[in-house]
């Protein structure tokens, strides 16, 4: 693996397959490799698919408390001082659009069934706000805690991020039905994990415009910058920073993407590159 000749100034992790391991537990050593970049003067932050409200479990491992890049980009949340510091939001008449196309797509395929993210305000707000699905999306949403609404409510309020779903197939697969009819300039489509489930967000929101967002915050040029990364929601990051690795495991898209690829997340592929420096 090739390391660029400087340590970096901001390292920007994502969470699911690349920070954690198979347990989804952060490794004592990932943990310490990060505590110790901190220590020496870097900015440290997590950049997942995830919502602010799901990543308090990964923050209680951690020795810090990052401003983080969540919801692909979409909003980026101070975790020490629980603020929302910027949300980009899908608009009500483009999610109409994104539903429209989907379930024209998918009509001959099982249908299909959304689920919004609301942008919210801290973590306190009640998950049944922040998260709302239609019938379609899941058979218990009222167990899972999530806000039930009609398709049409779920469609009248901005979000952070639409979710279109069907499990009868793959993300790829969903991913080459639906993609491809959606105007870039409507909507952002993408995918972090393999079960059937679609990401769309504002028109160019990705990771890269949430960490380039915080690079000018703290003042740190993108050739400074680190980021790992193991799905197709984080190439747009890894193209862009300066020194972009991919997991062992991760999506092939995103090691052609990457400017190296480390050991897989169970073997704490994030520490054995950041040990480089730290």
């Amino acid at each position: 693996m090739v390391h660029p000749q400087s340590a970096p100034r901001l390292i920007a992790s994502d969470i699911d397959g690349t920070l954690l391991d198979r347990n989804h537990r952060v490794t004592r050593r990932n943990r310490e490799a990060i505590a110790r970049a901190v220590s020496a003067g870097a900015y440290f932050a997590l950049s997942t698919g995830r919502p602010f409200r799901w990543i308090a479990p990964v923050l209680e491992q951690l020795t810090v408390r990052p401003v983080c890049v969540t919801s692909n980009g979409a909003v980026i949340y101070d975790s020490a001082a629980d603020t929302i510091l910027s949300a980009h939001e899908l608009q009500p008449a483009a999610i109409s659009e994104v539903i429209a196309v989907a379930q024209e797509a998918l009509a001959p395929y099982g249908g299909v069934g959304f689920g919004a993210e609301r942008t919210g305000s801290s973590l306190a707000d009640p998950v049944e706000e922040l998260f709302v699905v239609e019938p379609h999306y899941s058979e218990n949403a009222l167990f899972d805690g999530f806000g039930l609404v009609s398709i049409d409510e779920l469609a009248s309020q901005p979000a952070v991020k639409l979710l279109v779903r069907n499990t009868h197939y793959t993300a790829p697969e969903l991913y080459s039905l639906i993609a491809p009819r959606v105007d870039p300039t409507v909507a952002h489509v993408t995918y972090s994990m393999n079960e059937g489930i679609l990401e769309v967000a504002a028109p160019n929101v990705t990771k890269r415009k949430g960490v380039e967002w915080l690079a000018e915050r703290f003042g740190v040029d993108r050739e400074d910058i680190i980021a790992f990364g193991d799905m197709p929601n984080d190439i747009e990051m890894l193209s862009w920073v300066g020194h972009g690795v991919a997991m062992d495991n991760a999506h092939p898209y995103v090691k052609e993407a990457a400017d190296a690829v480390t050991v897989a997340n169970h073997q704490s592929g994030v520490a054995k590159v950041l040990e480089q420096w730290f």
